[in-house]
């Protein structure tokens, strides 16, 4: 018996699922059957993917809202889509592009022009991930050239450290005594006094 399946991905936990479920609830397919990973694009080594790959036989027919929701590494869409309608024999639709429909045109001209549009849209799907990479590189940049810090900014030093520090640094004390001293941990400590003593010196 041929089941249906439809596959939804999102890059981030904050971002919204809402419409792929939507569309593949248009076409009926049966919520348990619906697998949804919010995870990165870059490659297929997603749980829930890999469920979904486990459970597709010969016949079934999956569904995806557009090819950047199976996957934006061009080499990797290609591969992944030859596994799935070449190896297992499943049917694939692309909701939001027509051709790429493989219950059409299994001949070979349907073949062909299915395989030309998969090709190309591959690659915008990788192109655009190379972009959103290199938009975030350049933003990160400009914003560092600007003197925006990331993460999370450091705790301020305990009222005794330098004079702690200063015994430390003097060998009346242990680094061991001296990080108990300040409450923190022994490689803090000493990841902080160098930060204290490289500002004292400039």
């Amino acid at each position: 018996m041929v089941k249906t399946y439809g596959y939804i991905r999102v890059s981030t936990r904050e971002q919204n699922e809402a419409r792929q479920l939507t569309a593949l609830r248009e076409v009926e397919i049966p919520a348990r059957n619906i697998f949804l990973d919010k995870q990165s694009g870059k490659d297929f080594n997603r749980p829930n993917y890999q469920k979904l790959l486990r459970k597709l036989k010969k016949d079934d027919l999956l569904y995806v809202k557009s090819i950047d929701r199976l996957g934006r590494n061009y080499e990797e869409i290609q591969a992944q889509w030859r596994l799935l309608t070449k190896e297992k024999g499943v049917d694939i639709v692309v909701l939001d592009m027509p051709l790429l429909d493989t219950r059409r045109g299994k001949d070979l001209m349907g073949t062909f022009l299915s395989d030309i549009v998969l090709q190309v849209l591959s690659f915008v799907a990788e192109n655009e991930r190379v972009n959103i990479r290199q938009r975030q590189a350049e933003g990160i940049a400009a914003a560092k050239a600007k003197g925006v810090r990331f993460g999370r900014p450091p705790q301020p030093l305990p009222e005794n450290f330098p004079s702690v520090y200063q015994r430390w640094k003097d060998g009346a004390i242990t680094g061991v005594a001296a990080a108990a001293e300040c409450g923190l941990p022994l490689s803090t400590f000493r990841y902080r006094a160098g930060l204290f003593e490289a500002s004292n010196v400039l």
